[in-house]
C-alpha cells in the first residue's frame, strides 16, 4: 500500500531534510507581494514550523511586503537564529527589482550581490542551497542559464553556498546547468492540478534530484479542491488540502513539499498531510 508517511530526504548526499518542509513567502505578506502582515505572527509560525519538525525552509531575499517594512528573510532570523545545526534554508536568486516593483533578470555579474544579500539578511556564512530562479511564472524556453550558474559555481567553489538547485526551468535548462556544476534541487510550478512537469520530475528521479514544487496547493490562483478530492478527504477525515500534499509526496521519492502559510492553524493542517496514508484507490482516483 502506497505511503506518504514523512520520511527524510538527502539532498546532494550530505544534507538531510523533512519531506514537508516550509515556504517563508507568505510571512511578509499574504502573497508575493501585499500588505504586511504582522512581523510577530510570522516569527510564531516558523517557530511552531521547527517545533512540528520542519527543518527545510524556502526563503528569497525578494520575499517582502509592498512597503518593504516586513521581509521573510529577517523573520527567519529574528525568529531562529542562532539556528538549530539540522535547520536547512533554501533561497532563490536571479531576479533584480525596481522600485516600481518591477524586475529583470540579474546578469552572471550580479550573482554575488544577490548571494551576499542573503547571506546577510539570514545572518550566514554560508547558504544551504540556492537556487537560480530564472522567468516570471512559466519556463523561458531557449534562454540560455550558463552566464549565472557559472557565477553562482564559482560562489560555491569560494564557500559560500553548499548547493545549487535551478528554478522554473525546462529539461534544456537542467541539463545545461548540470554540465556546469551538481543540481541537488529542482523548483517548479506544480501541484496536483497543474501536472505539466512530469517528464522533468522523471528526469530528477533518474538523477537523484530533489523536486520540490512552489505553489503546491495552487498559490491562491489555481482551485484544487474538486470532487475527487473531497471524496478521498472524507475517507481519511481529512482536508482537501492535506491530500493534495499527500499526493505530491506519493507521487515520488523526490518529491519535497514546501506549502507556505502566515498562520499557526493553517502549518499545522499542512504538516498533518505527512501522516497521511493514500490507498491504490485513492491514488487511482487522482490519476
Amino acid at each position: 500500500m502506497p505511503s506518504t508517511k514523512t520520511t527524510n530526504f538527502l539532498i546532494g548526499g550530505d544534507t538531510t531534510v523533512n519531506r514537508i518542509g516550509f515556504g517563508a513567502m507568505r510571512l511578509s505578506a499574504n502573497g508575493f507581494r501585499g500588505p504586511a502582515r504582522d512581523p510577530a505572527t510570522g516569527r510564531a509560525v516558523l517557530r511552531r514550523a521547527v517545533e512540528l519538525g520542519v527543518n527545510l525552509i524556502d526563503t528569497a531575499a525578494f520575499y517582502y511586503s509592498s512597503d518593504k517594512t516586513v521581509r521573510a528573510n529577517s523573520l527567519i532570523r529574528e525568529a531562529l537564529h542562532p539556528y538549530p545545526s539540522d535547520l536547512v534554508i533554501a533561497t532563490k536568486v536571479g531576479p533584480v527589482f525596481g522600485a516600481d516593483g518591477s524586475f529583470r533578470a540579474g546578469t552572471g555579474a550580479e550573482m554575488r550581490q544577490l548571494v551576499e544579500e542573503n547571506l546577510e539578511t539570514l545572518g550566514l556564512d554560508r547558504l544551504d542551497i540556492v537556487y537560480l530562479r530564472i522567468g516570471a511564472m512559466a519556463p523561458p524556453h531557449g534562454e540560455s542559464v550558463a552566464e549565472r550558474f557559472e557565477a553562482l559555481a564559482a560562489l560555491r567553489e569560494e564557500g559560500l553556498i553548499r548547493h545549487l538547485g535551478l528554478s522554473n526551468i525546462d529539461e534544456d535548462h537542467l541539463q545545461e546547468a548540470r554540465k556546469i556544476a551538481p543540481v541537488v534541487a529542482v523548483q517548479n510550478n506544480f501541484h496536483i492540478a497543474q501536472r505539466g512537469d512530469v517528464a522533468l520530475l522523471k528526469s530528477c528521479e533518474a538523477e537523484n534530484i530533489a523536486f520540490s514544487p512552489f505553489f503546491p496547493l495552487g498559490g491562491g490562483t489555481t482551485k484544487i479542491d474538486d470532487d475527487r478530492l473531497a471524496r478521498i478527504a472524507a475517507r481519511h477525515k481529512a482536508t482537501t488540502n492535506q491530500i493534495a500534499l499527500a499526493w505530491l509526496l506519493a507521487l515520488s521519492p523526490m518529491m519535497l513539499a514546501i506549502p507556505g502559510t502566515g498562520s499557526i492553524a493553517h502549518l499545522e493542517e499542512n504538516m498533518g498531510a505527512g501522516d497521511i496514508f493514500l490507498t491504490e484507490e485513492d491514488l487511482a482516483d487522482l490519476a
